[in-house]
């Protein structure tokens, strides 16, 4: 397992004006930390320190119709969606789309969204934070909570943590009502 964190070991700048200089991160499938959960792989590629920006960026691949993730928004990031193959249906504010090979989607904060594999289909997608979130800890849980090793309410208890913020949708009730 490696889970990539950008731990640059590079001086201080030597002038207040001066940026700091930051590692490249090279994620290599093969080494990348995997989560599963009964309707999803997720490859844990990359994030760096949340607490200096950056990103967090994971590919996850969702089983025909599966469920990805109910109503929620974030209060401090982008979350941004690349569909490799396949189809992902998602809610963005009240309006329902599906999202297509090669299409992509950034959702700022504030912005209830959800997703799922679109029905029938199969979802292949680059998932990417910015600034950072610490959502490999999040996703790690997720998991944990999806197989039953951990109770459903640590969800919750960790909303404030992993600034995801779950909310009613109507909208996104009737689609997956919807489904045959």
């Amino acid at each position: 397992m490696t889970t990539t964190k950008n731990t640059s070991n590079t001086a201080p700048a030597p002038a207040a004006t001066a940026p700091a200089v930051q590692a490249p991160i090279l994620a290599r499938r093969a080494e990348a930390e995997t989560c599963a959960d009964p309707s999803a792989t997720m490859t844990l590629l990359a994030e760096t320190d949340p607490g200096q920006g950056g990103f967090t960026v994971y590919r996850s691949r969702f089983s025909r119709g599966a469920a990805g993730a109910p109503s929620h928004f974030h209060t401090k990031a982008w979350e941004l969606f690349f569909v490799i193959s396949g189809s992902l249906e998602v809610l963005v504010g009240e309006e329902v789309t599906v999202l297509g090979e090669g299409d992509f989607l950034a959702v700022p904060p504030h912005t209830p969204h959800a997703f799922a594999a679109a029905e029938g289909a199969e979802a292949d997608v680059l998932f990417l934070f910015t600034p950072g979130m610490d959502r490999f800890d999040y996703l790690r849980l997720l998991g944990s909570v999806m197989r039953g090793e951990t109770a459903p309410a640590a969800i919750a208890a960790s909303s404030g943590r992993f600034d995801n913020h779950y909310v009613d949708s109507p909208a996104w009730r009737d689609a997956l009502a919807s489904r045959g």
